[in-house]
């Protein structure tokens, strides 16, 4: 007798998400890895009490966002998902609501802080040399200026996350990228015209914190550069 696989059936065999909570339970419980295989669909449909339909349906979710994938003479298998592509088939600015908006917005200024120790940590004399390239070539444009650039921005604070040598962490910051420009260039334009309640702190002063080794100015300096940003997410202020 052909032996049933452990699964609790489903009542509604009309939800197939319910059929995917099933399948994902059965995969925690069983303790599976990535390469390992999972039951035939046929399996599945017997043990759920559903049609291979409704199991094919659901599998197709989990391959979709890369759980499973189908391999030659092994069948369908755990794969490793990467969850950064799966972020970016859904961070389209034009669907976001605002309220969606401003909390990614605000993730991007919890890790621009939150990777300080990590950078210091992992900062190399060519990750300055390369920085100093970035910060002069800004400053020919013009030395004095506190108008608040997109462009200089993702060029100086892109290579930070470049510096901090978490692959994850540079990948998420070109995710946020997009929608970073959107915000700043539809919903932040008083940024660029913006009066520091402190000293404005140049990209230049923040490099030579990197150089001096001084994580405390640092640190002190990026909360005043990011000053705009805080502020208005701070005050609850609408975009």
């Amino acid at each position: 007798m052909k032996k049933q696989i452990s699964i609790t059936p489903l009542s509604n065999l009309s939800l197939v998400d319910k059929v995917e909570i099933r399948i994902t339970d059965f995969i925690k419980k069983n303790k599976l890895e990535v390469g390992d295989p999972i039951p035939k669909e046929m399996e599945f449909a017997e043990a759920l009490g559903v049609s291979r339909t409704v199991i094919r349906e659901a599998l197709t979710r989990l391959k979709t966002i890369g759980i499973i994938e189908s391999k030659k003479h092994k069948g369908i298998v755990l794969s490793q998902p990467d969850f950064i592509n799966n972020f970016e088939k859904v961070l389209d600015t034009n669907l976001l609501g605002d309220e969606t908006l401003k909390d990614i917005f605000e993730l991007r200024l919890i890790l621009e802080m939150g990777m300080i120790d990590i950078l210091f940590a992992r900062k190399t004399k060519k990750d300055l040399e390369e920085l100093d390239i970035i910060v002069s070539k800004m400053e020919e444009d013009d030395s004095k200026s506190t108008v608040f650039s997109l462009e200089n921005e993702i060029a100086f604070h892109g290579k930070l996350y470049e510096m901090s040598g978490n692959k994850t962490l540079q990948r998420f910051q070109n995710l946020l990228l997009p929608v970073f420009e959107y915000v700043h260039e539809y919903k932040l334009n008083d940024a660029k015209k913006y009066m520091y309640s402190k000293k404005f702190i140049t990209h230049r002063e923040l490099l030579n914190y990197l150089k001096e080794d001084n994580i405390k100015g640092f640190r002190k300096g990026m909360a005043q550069h990011l000053e705009p940003h805080f502020n208005r997410v701070l005050n609850n202020q609408k975009f």
